[in-house]
């Protein structure tokens, strides 16, 4: 006697999957933007956390070769006036960059976080003097107030990568200031929270467990749309010589020490120009296709 096993279609598609599965679901219904700039994305993180133990010489290293000789097998990228091997320091910059970027980035976006959820959340004349001053800062450009921030740190801090990441944190945290509120207010009138408040939970409370989750898919992406931003922002301090110091390989600001160099020798400012502009692609093609999924709008400012 045999027996027939039907299985119903819905059955199969109701069956549980594994995490691989599932994200591999995701991958492939995702943008192409979010796979490509992902994928560009991993090239430069790979770089940057393996990049210094593989990379042939020291950042600061002199003398490697000739000063500003040409491409070759031992110098891929060839060397600067110093003899150093501008390949390594690429590779090295890698670490300095993608560090600063996202400590900035997120540091600004916890401060702006918490400031706009607790606006929104308290409302009345706290809400005012908060709006009110972020409005301000915002009217200010980024660069501007960013070189009045490092200049008003005078020179004892000057070259600092901490100064750096603060300076990002404190240029970013006021527009996410505005989109947290405004994200902050969409929750709040919300019955949940009402009853959070009538049982007496604390102000910090019931941003921390009803509006912080309900505003995250807005907060994430805009925490990944800073970190495309500050690349661009770090670079340009360090092209203007108020970013890292010297010898830090930081990419504007090899662009900015090897620049007259650009007809004798132009891989030595091409390759820290091409990887600052491939890592900001990424990052902006891999924010767009993360909006596309939760369904977020991305609102470019600057």
């Amino acid at each position: 006697m045999s027996t027939e096993i039907q299985i119903n279609s819905d059955q199969l598609e109701d069956a549980p999957i594994s995490r691989f599965e599932a994200l591999k679901r995701v991958l492939r219904q995702s943008p192409m933007s979010f796979r490509i700039g992902g994928a560009i994305m991993f090239v430069h993180v790979f770089i940057a956390i393996t990049g210094p133990f593989w990379a042939p010489y020291d950042q600061a290293t002199i003398f490697t070769g000739p000063p500003l000789m040409g491409m070759s097998w031992e110098h891929l990228f060839g060397t600067d006036m110093l003899g150093r091997d501008v390949f390594s320091r690429v590779i090295h910059g890698a670490h300095l960059v993608i560090i600063l970027s996202i400590s900035g980035s997120f540091l600004g976006v916890a401060l702006g976080t918490a400031l706009g959820l607790l606006s929104a959340y308290l409302r009345g004349w706290f809400d005012e003097v908060v709006m009110r001053l972020i409005e301000t800062l915002i009217s200010i450009p980024y660069l501007v107030l960013a070189l009045l921030l490092v200049t008003a740190a005078g020179p004892k801090y000057s070259g600092e990568p901490t100064l750096v990441v603060l300076v990002v944190a404190f240029v970013f945290a006021p527009r996410v200031t505005r989109l947290a509120r405004a994200a902050g207010l969409d929750v709040v009138m919300n019955d949940y929270v009402t009853i959070a408040r009538l049982r007496g939970e604390s102000a910090w409370s019931v941003i921390w467990r009803e509006l912080l989750p309900n505003a995250s898919g807005t907060l994430l992406v805009e925490f990944a749309l800073r970190t495309g931003y500050a690349p661009v922002l770090i670079g340009t301090l360090g092209f203007l010589g108020f970013g890292v110091a010297p010898p830090n390989p930081e990419w504007g600001l090899m662009i900015s020490e090897y620049r007259d160099l650009v007809l004798a020798s132009p891989v030595v400012v091409l390759a820290p120009a091409l990887m600052l502009a491939s890592l900001i692609i990424g990052l902006n093609m891999w924010t767009e296709g993360l909006a596309r999924i939760l369904g977020r709008s991305v609102r470019h400012e600057e």
